[in-house]
């Protein structure tokens, strides 16, 4: 998607920063390992087809993408205007990343009022990184930004549609696009993932996994003030979009 591509947003806990080309080897490192692609659900790609998937996340109008990393000091934080450099989101710096992938769900008969859907990724790749709040961090500052954004993500979606797709979507009627609610897939055996969703308001929708051995959780509920209450509760502070200004 377009619409970050010129976006970081800087915050105590993770910086998140637009998927950019000079962090395709250190990604293409993670998903050569068996148990980010069994968690992934994904299949191992040669460094070309990685650097061609990178450009499909940071132009494809159904794709939105950050690259997570470590925080920048509390210093630099702290003051008025912050740069980032380049060292912010080196290779030791990257902790995972976190995708929205948007689509029109018409049931599954496909004779059902369209609805658009926004189908979350979350991933931090590394088990050193793992249990230290990168994700939840990660997750809850997305929500945020796809929540006041929303307006701008939908516009940037539907606009890249066929002319019928709009048109049952009420394009041209006046119709106000909303997500009708933010999705996630997580594998039946992670009991981590399935907690961290659950706890910020993700619901299971069926009691049993699917045919993939997975559990789907939706989330209706888009509310700023609910994301901003999770995000305080959980010691998440200074939120601050900035220019990223780092040309490919």
């Amino acid at each position: 998607m377009l619409l970050n591509a010129e976006t970081a947003i800087s915050t105590s806990k993770v910086l998140l920063v637009p998927y950019s080309t000079w962090h395709v080897p250190r990604y293409h490192e993670w998903m050569q390992d068996e148990e980010i692609q069994e968690a992934t659900a994904s299949e191992p790609l040669t460094i070309e087809e990685e650097y061609s998937m990178q450009r499909s996340w940071r132009q494809d109008a159904d794709k939105l993408t950050f690259i997570t990393c470590r925080p920048i000091s509390h210093e630099r934080i702290n003051k008025k205007d912050i740069n980032l450099v380049p060292e912010d989101e080196a290779s030791q710096n990257m902790v995972g990343d976190i995708n929205l992938f948007l689509r029109v769900d018409d049931g599954d008969e496909g004779d059902a009022p369209p609805q658009l859907i926004g189908e979350i990724e979350l991933m931090i790749a590394e088990k050193a990184n793992q249990g230290h709040g990168f994700g939840k961090a990660s997750l809850l500052v997305f929500l945020r930004y796809v929540v006041e954004r929303e307006a701008e993500i939908l516009d940037e979606f539907v606009g890249s549609l066929e002319a019928g797709e709009k048109e049952r979507l009420g394009q041209g009627q006046g119709q106000e696009l909303k997500f009708h609610c933010l999705s996630v897939k997580i594998g039946k055996d992670n009991s981590r993932s399935l907690a961290l969703f659950e706890s910020l308001g993700f619901v299971k929708v069926s009691a049993e996994p699917n045919f993939f051995g997975e559990f789907e959780l939706r989330r209706v509920d888009l509310g700023m003030d609910g994301v901003l209450n999770s995000l305080a509760g959980a010691g998440v502070e200074g939120y601050v979009e900035l220019a990223y200004e780092r040309k490919e």
